[in-house]
């Protein structure tokens, strides 16, 4: 039972490794086309390129890819062909304009605004010892002059 078990789960496991292959068309050059699925991403994994995914829409957009190499088309061609259905994200590197500022800079405000809020974090605990010594001698002599008041008061009953 457990050999069998063993066995199916060896099964799954090298079923669900195995990539896609498809048959290439002869005008297809598969190092052109590796490249390429290297520089486009997975819609689905997100951080995998579309040569590395195993995904089923991974799998349509490689078969877009191969038709459109087979219809003798540039990179360029194929490239803004996926931009112009599926937007910038299909790319690895979206180029720089308006829209993808923020994918570029983005990092770098979030990482700057970070080391702001640290530094001030910093800086008001560094002057929190002095603020608390000078705020406990002040309380010490109110407390001690309420002991005094609630200790003449008390004599007095």
């Amino acid at each position: 039972m457990i050999k069998k078990r063993a066995l199916y789960s060896l099964l799954l496991a090298t079923a669900a490794s195995c990539t896609f292959a498809m048959k290439l068309p002869p005008n297809v050059d598969e190092e052109r086309l590796r490249t390429l699925e290297s520089e486009l991403r997975c819609l689905v994994c997100q951080n995998q390129s579309l040569a590395d995914s195993n995904a089923s829409l991974a799998q349509d957009l490689r078969q877009q890819v191969v038709e459109q190499m087979a219809a003798g088309k540039t990179n360029t061609e194929i490239r803004d062909y996926l931009v112009a259905r599926y937007g910038d994200f299909v790319l690895y590197k979206p180029p720089m304009k308006s829209v993808t500022i923020l994918l570029w800079v983005g990092p770098f405000i979030l990482l700057l605004l970070a080391a702001v809020v640290g530094l001030i974090v910093v800086r008001r605990r560094s002057r929190l010892p002095a603020a608390a010594e000078a705020m406990s001698s002040d309380l010490q002599q109110q407390g001690e002059r309420l002991w005094q008041a609630d200790a003449g008061a008390s004599r007095k009953d």
